[in-house]
C-alpha cells in the first residue's frame, strides 16, 4: 500500500469517528460511560472477527507471544483513553471536549521523540501546531472554565497519542493490523464490562433506548475506523498518522453542517481551512522533497 492511499484510510476514520461524535455523546442519556465502552468495543469484536480470520489463513508466519501481549497493551492504551472521553462527556462542553481531544495532535510528536527519540520530518511541527489552531477555533474560539471532565480529556489525549505511537511500532511489525484492531477491541469489552460489574447498574430498557448509538460506534467508529487506523498506520509515520486523524474536527463539522443544519461561524471556516492545509502540507512536503532528491 502506498503511503498515500494510507493516508486515505486515515482520513476515512476521522470522518467515521466525526460522524459518530453525536451518537456518543446522547448515548450518555440512557446507559452509563462504561456500559457504552463494554458494548460498543464487543460489537466492534464481533465486526472485524471475520476478517481477522481470514487474515490469519491467509498469513505466511502465525503471531508471537510477544505480538499478543503488544497488542493486549495498545488494548489497555484503547481503553483508558475510551474511558475516559466518554467519563469527561458528562461533565464538559462539547466545545472543550472536541478541542482538548485533539492536544493528541501534538502530544504524538513530543511522546515518539521523549519515549524513542523518533524525529519526525521537520514540517510535522508546524503541521501539528497549525492542526490544533484549527481545532480549536472550530471549537469555537474560547474554552469554558475547565471542569474536571476537562482534565479527563486531556489525559484521554495522552492515551490516544501513545495509542497511536504504540500501534505504529507494533502494526508494522507484526504485519497483522486486522488481529491488532480484533485484541484490542476484546482487551476494552472485557475490561468495560469488569468495571460496569462494580460500579454501574444498567437496565435492559436503557440499552435498548440506546441501541442505535451503540450500533454505530460498534460497527462503524470502533470496528471500521480503528481497523482503518491500524491498517493506515503501517504505511505512514505517527506523527503523519495523527495530523491525518484530526480529521475528525473537521468532519464533525461538515456533518454537523449537513445533516443537523448548523451553521459554521467565520472562524469555524477558518479553522476547517486550517486543518485541512496542515493535511494537504504534511502530505505533500515530504513527498516533493523525497522526488527532488532522487532526481540525477
Amino acid at each position: 500500500m502506498t503511503h498515500s492511499r494510507a493516508n486515505i484510510l486515515l482520513l476515512a476514520a476521522g470522518a467515521i469517528w466525526g460522524l459518530g461524535f453525536v451518537a456518543q455523546s446522547s448515548a450518555m442519556e440512557s446507559v452509563g460511560p462504561f456500559m457504552f465502552v463494554a458494548l460498543r468495543f464487543l460489537l466492534a469484536a464481533v465486526t472485524v472477527a471475520p476478517f481477522a480470520v481470514r487474515e490469519a489463513r491467509n498469513a505466511p508466519e502465525k503471531l508471537q507471544r510477544a505480538d499478543y501481549y503488544g497488542f493486549f497493551f495498545i488494548g489497555v492504551l484503547l481503553f483508558s483513553g475510551a474511558a475516559l472521553q466518554q467519563v469527561g462527556i458528562m461533565t464538559t462542553s462539547v466545545t472543550n471536549a472536541g478541542f482538548l481531544t485533539g492536544l493528541y495532535v501534538v502530544m504524538v510528536p513530543f511522546l515518539a521523540v521523549l519515549l524513542f527519540r523518533q524525529w519526525p520530518h521537520p514540517v510535522v511541527w508546524p503541521c501539528a501546531l497549525t492542526a490544533l489552531a484549527g481545532i480549536y477555533l472550530l471549537s469555537g474560539g474560547h474554552l469554558d472554565g475547565l471542569a474536571v471532565g476537562d482534565w479527563l480529556t486531556v489525559a484521554c489525549a495522552a492515551f490516544w497519542a501513545l495509542q497511536i505511537i504504540f500501534i505504529n511500532r507494533i502494526a508494522i511489525r507484526s504485519g497483522r493490523p486486522i488481529m491488532l484492531a480484533l485484541v484490542q477491541f476484546i482487551v476494552c469489552g472485557v475490561l468495560g464490562m469488569i468495571i460496569v460489574v462494580g460500579t454501574e447498574r444498567t437496565e435492559l430498557f436503557s440499552i435498548i433506548a440506546a441501541a442505535p448509538e451503540i450500533l454505530f460506534a460498534g460497527i462503524f467508529s470502533s470496528g471500521i475506523a480503528f481497523t482503518l487506523q491500524a491498517v493506515g498506520q503501517r504505511f505512514t509515520t505517527a506523527p503523519q498518522a495523527a495530523i491525518m486523524l484530526s480529521s475528525e474536527a473537521l468532519f464533525a463539522a461538515l456533518f454537523g453542517a449537513l445533516m443537523l443544519g448548523e451553521r459554521m461561524s467565520f472562524q469555524g471556516t477558518i479553522g476547517c481551512a486550517l486543518i485541512f492545509f496542515a493535511m494537504i502540507t504534511v502530505e505533500l512536503v515530504p513527498a516533493l522533497r523525497s522526488r527532488a532528491e532522487v532526481r540525477p
